[in-house]
């Protein structure tokens, strides 16, 4: 007689319990997607909730060359002004908490001497403007006094130096600029200097750092001076990753995948490189980093002025050319990439490098009349974030961008030098 085998009692209240898991599953309301307008209602919050901090913008340069002086006609445009991409006003729309004051020093400085002074000269006005301005700036020096300065309502203005010019040759300089504020140094700009070589200049003076160059990126990391990769040459950028003991900063790159003949961007090999040291690379908003197609019409632009001018015995300066440009000018209108386009650049280093590895250094009143649509100046981070969150970004995937990766390597560049000093 054949033997019946029955399953155990449990079995069919396990298969039970599994089928009314799937229907309480199955029947639960699924939540809704946001319309756009929430999501641009979102942005708008967690641009204001967030610490939003920005690598790299060019306010002191753009009032010393408008001949900035600190007198009562001229203290308000910090705060307000109808030209540049940057004032107290605007931040606040945008949700702008910290922009790093860029002490940019142009490289005949490094030819006419002059570039210790020029940088404090930058640095004093900065400080001047804060001074100015306490209900509104503050200095900042660590991540810890620029969330106390955000929880206060202020703007903070943390400091870094664009060249490393004006340490000269003398290392004690490191020191020196770091006990006035700076807080990173680009360790070069358009042409090599006495640190190392550039990407612009084709030179290569150094093929790579200087003897002097190594020891600066040893005592940055001694003081706790964080170290800036934007603007140096290929082989600079790997020596400073092999010595660097501490994580690094690109303050004001974006992705040469996008732009293959613009070696100023970063290499994917380069900011993988970089995330393997620990650091972050900050995307800059300069259409001509953004977009090649859009560099190549434009360049084709210029091309035809130019001929335009020639074949009437003009140069660009001569005042017979200026309503010829301006007409031309409306006739052909420069093209511009798009907030969109930056996304582009973020979700790049996140698929190759990971979300803790990027940030925003926009270069506002550094690259001209070439920034995105979308964000024109410093109102536009919450377009920015709203394409984000429209691509899947998680909230805390927008923090991590706005402040957090940074304040990450600023906190671990400190943490070294405490170590070295033991």
């Amino acid at each position: 007689m054949q033997k019946i085998t029955r399953k155990p009692t449990n079995y069919w209240a396990y298969l039970t319990f599994l089928w009314l898991c799937f229907l309480l599953l199955a029947c639960s309301p699924k939540e809704k997607p946001k319309t756009d307008e929430e999501l641009r209602k979102r942005a708008d919050e967690l641009a204001h909730k967030f610490i939003l901090t920005d690598g790299h913008v060019d306010l002191p340069y753009r009032l010393i060359t408008k001949g900035f002086r600190f007198e009562k006609q001229f203290l308000g445009i910090p705060i307000s002004s109808k030209e540049g991409d940057f004032d107290y006003e605007r931040a606040k729309i945008g949700g702008l908490d910290a922009p790093f004051m860029s002490i940019y020093i142009p490289s005949y400085y490094q030819k006419t001497g002059g570039a210790k002074s020029y940088a404090d000269t930058l640095i004093n006005m900065v400080r001047a403007i804060a001074e100015a301005n306490p209900d509104k700036f503050a200095l900042a020096g660590t991540p810890a006094e620029v969330e106390a300065n955000f929880n206060k309502g202020l703007i903070s203005l943390p400091m870094g130096m664009e060249n490393g010019a004006p340490i000269e040759n003398d290392l004690a300089n490191v020191k020196y600029f770091y006990d006035r504020g700076i807080r990173y140094i680009t360790l070069t700009h358009a042409l090599d200097n006495q640190i190392c070589d550039s990407s612009y200049d084709t030179t290569r003076t150094w093929n790579g750092l200087s003897p002097f160059g190594r020891e600066v990126v040893a005592e940055m990391n001694n003081v706790g001076m964080m170290i800036d990769i934007s603007h140096v040459s290929d082989s600079t950028f790997y020596q400073v990753m092999r010595l660097s003991k501490a994580p690094c900063i690109a303050s004001h790159s974006s992705c040469r995948a996008f732009t293959p003949d613009f070696i100023r961007n970063m290499s994917d090999d380069m900011i993988k490189v970089l995330a393997k040291n620990g650091g972050v690379i900050q995307i800059n908003f300069g259409s001509d980093f953004l977009d090649a197609e859009i560099n190549k019409q434009n360049k084709a632009l210029d091309a035809k002025l130019a001929n335009l001018l020639k074949e009437k015995g003009l140069s660009p300066q001569d005042s017979a050319a200026k309503p010829i440009i301006e007409q031309f000018a409306k006739d052909n209108p420069a093209l511009f990439s798009t907030v969109e386009k930056v996304a582009d650049h973020i979700d790049h280093v996140v698929k190759i490098a990971g979300i803790d590895h990027v940030g925003l250094g926009s270069d506002f009143d550094g690259v001209g009349d070439t920034l995105p649509t979308g964000l024109k100046d410093v109102t536009g981070y919450p377009n920015l974030i709203y394409v984000l969150l429209k691509r899947g970004y998680s909230e805390e995937d927008i923090a991590k961008i706005c402040y957090k990766n940074v304040f990450r390597v600023w906190n671990k560049v400190m943490e070294v030098a405490q170590q070295q000093a033991r």
